[in-house]
């Protein structure tokens, strides 16, 4: 049925639409103004001197299709100065170990346990520490060492029921077992698990000695020179075809622990043998710790050489003396729930080195762990652990700018990261993470473009 209207009801929706049009049309000039706001603000950010320097990075062409994570904060006055994809997730490398030093420096003290032991009877009982410096050639100075041979114990059993994780991370590359980057974690490292090869065509060697297969194969091709070692056992084929000495360092099979027990029976009188059954390790408060390291030494060396099996065990130490396991995933949740737990994005964390592609940290993550660091620990403390211009992984860089930039690196295929400390001109300490992922260009490119960033600020503020 047709309806009709009155000349009052037709005047009354005139009104109501022209009253509805100057809504919408009030409505459109407000977000329009709102967004020529955001467009102004956001131009007025980068042509800051801030954002003048991110665009070496945000404007570079080989960059063009990476992703690209920039935050700058000045710790004094708590605030951002510059936020460029801050809260999105990159894959941070060895900016990982960042996350895994600031829990080292809290909780492993100012010495690192050795291991933990207890004399009973002609049994020297021992409960390992994951301390990853024992005969390690890092360090001349071996108290545990000094410890088992002056035992007059004819036994010593090592227990391990403290050990609840495997020998290599999740999310490890699996054809990187071979590298010496990618030792096998432990509960017992030795020789930082590692068997060292050096030599020529003529005369080559390795140590220390093991039970396994050294298999000499040389090829005619006098450049090729290798060490490969057999996928799950301790069988290696060597080729040295060089007038000049080569050397390789090759990850060797824990074997749950044996391997280690066999290394240190060659040259301790006592007889040693795993006890896996021994309650012991599940309360060791009968047992004393016999200090091996400063914990410093260890960490100054983990971030200036950005050692991944100094970090691996690192957090597993951690693990030990929180939780009386060694456990990544039970730590790892753990400090997520503790000291982590403010952090502004939850990160996706798998390991304490930064091998894993499983890892996933924001910019503003590494923000917060530095200038939780910073709250904390000195400053002096701070910049002894951290390389410097010209100095560990940042040697070739920053050359001009020693003592003026602290910080961390972290490179992966496709990935780049570089996060920590600046000191600009002015003398302000500001707080920064650089994250480039998914580039396809070179590591040094890349490198080269965060330098030019990162001096810019230094040098304009």
């Amino acid at each position: 049925m047709r309806k009709f209207f009155s000349r009052d009801e037709r005047i009354d929706c005139i009104v109501v639409s022209k009253s509805l049009l100057c809504v919408l049309y009030f409505s459109f000039f407000i977000l329009l103004s709102s967004c020529n706001a955001s467009k102004n603000a956001a131009g007025a950010r980068m042509e800051s001197s801030f954002g003048v320097a991110a665009k070496f990075l945000l404007e570079a062409p080989e960059l063009k299709g990476a992703h690209i994570g920039i935050s700058i904060y000045d710790p004094a006055e708590k605030k951002y100065l510059f936020n460029y994809e801050g809260d999105k997730y990159f894959t941070p490398a060895s900016n990982t170990k960042l996350i895994t030093c600031y829990a080292a420096m809290k909780y492993l003290g100012d010495s690192l346990v050795g291991m933990r032991y207890k004399l009973d009877g002609d049994t020297l009982f021992l409960i390992p520490s994951g301390d990853p410096t024992l005969l390690h050639s890092d360090f001349n100075i071996q108290p545990v060492m000094d410890l088992l041979k002056s035992t007059r114990a004819s036994n010593i059993s090592i227990a391990q029921n403290n050990w609840n994780d495997k020998p290599l991370g999740a999310g490890w590359a699996w054809d990187d077992y071979n590298e010496d980057y990618s030792a096998e974690r432990s509960a017992m490292p030795v020789y930082g698990n590692l068997i060292h090869f050096e030599g020529t065509a003529d005369q080559w060697s390795f140590f220390p000695s093991l039970k396994g297969k050294i298999a000499d194969a040389h090829f005619t091709d006098s450049t090729f020179n290798f060490v490969q070692r057999d996928i799950g056992a301790n069988n290696f084929r060597v080729s040295f075809n060089s007038s000049s000495i080569k050397k390789f360092d090759v990850p060797f099979v824990t074997d749950s622990g044996r391997t280690a027990i066999g290394l240190l029976q060659q040259i301790l009188p006592s007889k040693l043998s795993l006890n896996d059954n021994a309650a012991a390790s599940n309360d060791s408060r009968n047992y004393m710790a016999v200090h091996s390291q400063p914990t410093d030494s260890l960490l100054k060396i983990m971030m200036h050489r950005s050692d991944n099996f100094f970090a691996e065990q690192s957090l597993l130490m951690v693990s030990n003396e929180l939780l009386n396991v060694m456990s990544d995933e039970k730590i790892i949740d753990t400090l997520l729930k503790t000291d982590y737990a403010a952090m502004p994005q939850r990160p996706q964390w798998a390991d304490g080195s930064g091998l894993s592609r499983f890892n996933l940290f924001t910019p503003q993550d590494f923000v917060f762990v530095l200038d939780k660091m910073r709250n904390e620990f000195s400053w002096k403390r701070i910049s002894n652990i951290l390389p410097t211009g010209g100095t560990g992984t940042l040697e070739g860089l920053y050359t001009k700018y020693p003592g003026r930039i602290f910080a961390k690196t972290g490179t992966l295929n496709n990935n780049i990261a570089l996060s920590g400390y600046l000191i600009t001109d002015k003398n302000r300490t500001l707080i920064f993470s650089v994250l480039v992922g998914d580039h396809t260009t070179s590591s040094r490119a890349v490198r080269g473009r965060i330098e030019q960033c990162i001096t810019s600020i230094m040098v304009n503020n």
